[in-house]
């Protein structure tokens, strides 16, 4: 059960209101998760979402990868409702079943392209060790560019402010769906 329930749109005010209607009428089509929570603050709210439209629709990464960083992220933060909901996005943006489920079990997933490789590992080692060693940044440079570099670490930031938020507020797949993540509490 959330520890936090989204504000009822009945009872908005007007600034939630306008972001509500904003994330409504943006590539997302919904207000749910950690957008639904972030309404209680609508100046999060609208700051976070437009962030998070950067990262995921407007970024010089293409889906695979941001997707690929997405779940890496959502399987090291134990965040069940991210992955719930890009599971199903990576597999279309061209992320293999295999590396997902890989991914899913916390094992080191086998990664043909380089470009995957890169991210993967790049995600990896921030997250774990807060770091990105020097060897693996030059990789990522030579392989992403300089602005894939960049937007992979927004996009990491903004994901974890996300699984942050889901973990805290104990926001989880619609009732009926599977845990998927083995590192659950």
């Amino acid at each position: 059960m959330p520890k936090l329930l989204p504000p009822d749109p009945a009872h908005m005010s007007e600034h939630q209101r306008r972001v509500y209607d904003a994330i409504m009428a943006g590539p997302r089509g919904r207000v749910r998760g950690p957008l639904a929570v972030w309404l209680h603050r609508p100046g999060l709210a609208e700051h976070a979402q437009a962030l998070g439209q950067y990262c995921r629709y407007d970024s010089s990464l293409e889906p695979r990868l941001s997707e690929l960083a997405i779940l890496t992220l959502a399987a090291l933060w134990g965040s069940e409702f991210e992955w719930w909901a890009h599971h199903p996005i990576a597999l279309k943006a061209g992320l293999s079943p295999e590396a997902a489920e890989s991914i899913r079990r916390g094992d080191r997933p086998v990664l043909d392209r380089q470009d995957e490789d890169v991210v993967y590992e790049f995600v990896h080692a921030l997250v774990e060790t807060r770091q990105v060693p020097d060897a693996l940044y030059q990789r990522a440079l030579d392989t992403l560019g300089q602005d894939g570099v960049v937007d992979l670490v927004g996009l990491a930031g903004y994901y974890t402010l996300i699984s942050m938020t889901l973990n805290v507020f104990d926001i989880q797949p619609p009732e009926g769906e599977a845990r998927q993540l083995n590192n659950q509490n």
